[in-house]
């Protein structure tokens, strides 16, 4: 069976994105990425990187955790603003939307049904890991559905914005276990966690 893993930046207070959405990342964002957070993706998640920045940093590797993304409309429409239709040529692209009725590019995958019932049919499939890259709505559609937490956490706060986990209404605790841990040098950590 295959694994749903969301993995995420986050600031320390457990916001993805600012109030308005936009990249977090990119050059008005504030997550900060230094050498060596970049260096850490690079050799352990290497297919997590967006296609330009696979080419512009020689990356050919072709990872070893996921073989499926999935992201949610307003996540993927940071790079459609960014002129990309598909961050990850490399990998089987879904994106969850009821609004667009046509994809952007032959290799992105549309879906309009109910994601659970998705990534419970990709799950049963063969093949390597589904990663959740976002955003906060999807991530709480599939709350339940998710096997495995990768937070990249920032040494950042910002008080307000995007919530890990958006639209969920009441409470529902999962528990979750640490199975990895790694600080870098520059004060970012990558925290691994799996469902109890």
């Amino acid at each position: 069976m295959r694994t749903l893993t969301y993995y995420v930046a986050t600031t320390l207070d457990g916001f993805i994105a600012g109030a308005d959405g936009g990249d977090p990342s990119g050059p008005d964002g504030f997550f900060p990425v230094t050498p060596d957070y970049l260096e850490h993706i690079v050799t352990h998640y290497p297919e997590t990187l967006p296609g330009p920045a696979r080419a512009a940093l020689g990356v050919t590797a072709p990872g070893t955790r996921f073989d499926t993304v999935v992201e949610g409309r307003r996540s993927y429409q940071i790079g459609l603003d960014a002129g990309v239709a598909d961050a990850y040529p490399h990998l089987r692209h879904l994106v969850f939307s009821r609004t667009l009725t046509e994809s952007p590019d032959p290799a992105v995958e549309l879906v309009a049904d109910d994601p659970v019932a998705k990534v419970r049919e990709l799950k049963s499939e063969d093949g390597g890991g589904i990663w959740l890259v976002g955003g906060a709505e999807l991530a709480g559609a599939l709350y339940g559905e998710i096997d495995e937490l990768v937070l990249k956490v920032s040494p950042v706060t910002v008080g307000a914005g995007i919530p890990l986990f958006a639209g969920k209404h009441g409470t529902d605790p999962r528990t979750f276990a640490l199975a990895d841990q790694v600080v870098l040098p520059g004060g970012a950590m990558f925290l691994t966690y799996t469902r109890r």
